[in-house]
């Protein structure tokens, strides 16, 4: 088992990415502190790992507000004693998220307010408990946003995506001799209903799958496998990289024949 005896703590984990990795990690050995905003979701996912054989617990917190990712951490702690990874996944794709121009001010505060300063508190007071571990992994969800910018207009989302990556590169460095790892995971457009949901017709699905040289939407297991090989002891010389899982799109931004 690749995570045998460690303790994961995923924000986001009630669908999409998140769940899927807590379903992998768990698997692999870890135990798994479920966080998200939505009970229903996060529930539910602790019930499917605890089906499979697991062991996960549920913490509510929105993870835009101190008091809560202090309090998801302190959770991860008294469950399982420990936190050896810390998986900032949490994010939001706003409907109203547009250009410069005709995005409100509303929505580019509540995007960063996730997508940014939660990933700057999650690591404010969960790179503590990887202290106490004696090391550890930290993996922050980005976007192919980051580095390229998006087909469809989205300027607070590739805003916050830029951001995370830049935190990872600077936290990496920081806490490299302190045996903390941070990298950044950052998908390609995924089949996933925070994406579908925001490419609600099929011209803005067109549109964004035109770019892919795979041509096709990537899978949210997908990227709960390259969260594992960052989290596990597989990747002990990666720190501070940028890992890109988007079917070939920043190797080759394509256009239609």
């Amino acid at each position: 088992m690749r995570l045998k005896d460690k303790v994961a703590l995923i924000t986001g984990a009630g669908s999409g990415i998140g769940r899927q990795a807590a379903l992998l990690f768990s698997r692999e050995g870890a135990a798994v502190l479920v966080v998200d905003v939505n009970d229903a979701g996060g529930n539910e996912t602790v019930a499917m790992v605890k089906q499979a054989g697991g062991r996960a617990a549920y913490c509510h917190a929105d993870v835009s507000k101190a008091g809560d990712c202090q309090g998801m951490v302190a959770a991860a702690e008294k469950n399982f004693g420990r936190l050896n990874v810390l998986f900032n996944n949490a994010g939001i794709m706003h409907a109203k998220d547009d250009d410069a121009i005709s995005t409100d001010e509303a929505v580019w505060d509540l995007t960063l307010d996730i997508n940014a300063k939660g990933v700057f508190l999650g690591c404010k007071y969960g790179i503590p408990a990887l202290r106490r571990a004696g090391g550890g992994s930290v993996i922050n969800t980005a976007s192919f946003v980051a580095r390229l910018g998006a087909a469809t207009p989205q300027i607070a989302y590739t805003a916050s995506k830029g951001a995370v990556l830049a935190m990872t590169r600077e936290l990496a460095v920081i806490h490299a001799r302190q045996n903390i790892r941070v990298n950044a995971l950052s998908p390609g457009p995924l089949k996933t209903e925070l994406l579908m949901s925001f490419l609600d017709t099929e011209a803005k699905k067109q549109r964004r799958l035109v770019h892919v040289p795979m041509g096709r939407f990537g899978e949210a297991e997908e990227i709960a496998r390259a969260a594992l090989f960052l989290a596990s002891d597989e990747s002990s010389y990666i720190t501070g990289t940028e890992f890109l899982v988007d079917g070939g799109l920043t190797a080759a931004y394509v256009t239609p024949e």
